[in-house]
């Protein structure tokens, strides 16, 4: 209702009040679904689809949540998807999506100027099986060395000073570590402070036979936003 609120004519102060209800509409919707996500985990009721999934509308529908956000901060978002990587395999595309936006997202936040790339490449492959690396790169604040061992940890952040500037509940790279050693993969990151930050994690996906002739997309680089 704040979103339609927003499309009709409202002065400057009303505006600032409506877009400030909606960004804590966003917050609090953020927190309830990282702890109740968490709750299930924690409960061991996580339960993964097995389903055809294509990598190349999974990257793309990943930036198009994110890139509002990018644009705001004049931030250029993009995304490589290497050539080698299978057209269609099987998992639970809305998990891997959360992790996508999750680490996209937390990105975005963290960067101030410079860039967010989103890269898919194959690790290795057989017959029957494909592992997939996923790459979050950035060019924000980065991560000290002697906290990095923390931050997949439950309500773990970088320090107070991330929890008071920028929010958040401290679950949701908990939240990712889970669901991917869930799909019996693996997650890390590489950073140096004020350096910028590289988030991974690397799955192993069966490949899946392509029933459709897809349709064209348009090339992932016109997806970056300044």
């Amino acid at each position: 209702m704040t979103s339609l609120l927003l499309e009709t004519p409202l002065s400057p102060d009303q505006r600032n009040c409506a877009e400030a209800i909606r960004s804590s509409g966003d917050a609090l919707l953020g927190i309830i679904s990282d702890v109740l996500d968490f709750s299930k985990i924690e409960a061991g009721k996580l339960d993964l689809e097995c389903i055809t999934l294509d990598p190349r509308a999974l990257v793309e529908e990943s930036l198009e949540v994110v890139a509002p956000m990018a644009h705001r901060k004049k931030i250029e978002l993009c995304g490589l998807l290497e050539d080698d990587v299978p057209a269609a395999l099987t998992g639970d595309p809305a998990r891997l999506k959360q992790i996508l936006l999750n680490l996209l997202s937390n990105a975005v936040k963290f960067t101030e100027t410079g860039e967010v790339v989103l890269r898919v490449q194959l690790d290795t492959r057989s017959q029957s099986m494909a592992r997939v690396r996923f790459e979050v790169r950035d060019t924000g604040i980065g991560i000290k060395a002697d906290a990095r061992s923390s931050l997949f940890h439950s309500f773990s952040q970088a320090d107070s000073s991330t929890t008071r500037r920028y929010g958040g509940t401290g679950l949701g790279l908990a939240i990712c570590k889970r669901l991917v050693e869930a799909m019996g993969g693996e997650i890390g990151l590489d950073s140096t402070a004020g350096a910028g930050s590289t988030f991974w994690f690397s799955v192993p996906l069966p490949t899946a036979e392509i029933t459709t002739i897809p349709l064209p997309i348009e090339s992932l680089d016109r997806k970056s936003t300044r």
